[in-house]
């Protein structure tokens, strides 16, 4: 079992399966990986003698043992990623540290990004209102909105003095009196 799982680790690079057999199998593979790192015909014996398959072999002695060469140890990490419906045994994944491209970054040439935040920032370069040629008067957006409220209300109450409400007809004879009003007032 231990075997076909090692194989499974160095074809996939990654396996899902639960947490007793990952830890077994990270003590199988660790040193198996290890051998690899130095390529001779009696290690890629004693590593065929435990794995039995040619391709996978020749895969960790080609791929993998050149991608950990510099690393002293460590090539498996575990992922605890819950329990199974089934039986509810712990599950996880096991995976070879140097082929996970979320953790490892291989050029780190891009410069940190800013912090962004969601509030908005009040711009500080806003153009000076100019009254007169003389003096310059910086308003802010609120003063802004209050002028244009107090200019709104003035018009309307000019508005309001320029009409006069007259009475509102009954009958007749009160449309009658509005037609001569009019004509007294033309």
């Amino acid at each position: 079992m231990l075997s076909n799982m090692a194989g499974s680790l160095i074809k996939h690079k990654r396996i899902n399966t639960t947490v007793a057999k990952a830890k077994a199998l990270r003590i199988y593979v660790e040193p198996l990986i290890t051998k690899s790192k130095n390529d001779t015909t009696h290690s890629r014996r004693v590593v065929f003698s435990h794995l039995k398959d040619k391709a996978i072999v020749a895969e960790l002695f080609r791929d993998v043992a050149v991608k950990v060469g510099d690393r002293p140890g460590g090539y498996t990490r575990i992922l605890k990623t819950g329990t199974r419906l089934g039986d509810n045994a712990e599950m996880c994944i096991i995976e070879l540290v140097d082929y996970n491209t979320t953790y490892v970054s291989e050029t780190k040439s891009e410069k940190p990004q800013a912090k962004r935040t969601r509030r908005g920032k009040a711009s500080k370069t806003e153009e000076p209102k100019v009254i007169d040629e003389t003096t310059t008067e910086v308003k802010s957006p609120d003063a802004e909105v209050k002028d244009k409220k107090k200019e709104a209300v003035e018009q309307v109450k000019e508005v309001k003095s320029e009409t006069v409400e007259s009475p509102k007809p009954s009958d007749d004879k009160g449309e009658k009196d509005m037609d001569q009003k009019k004509e007294d007032a033309e």
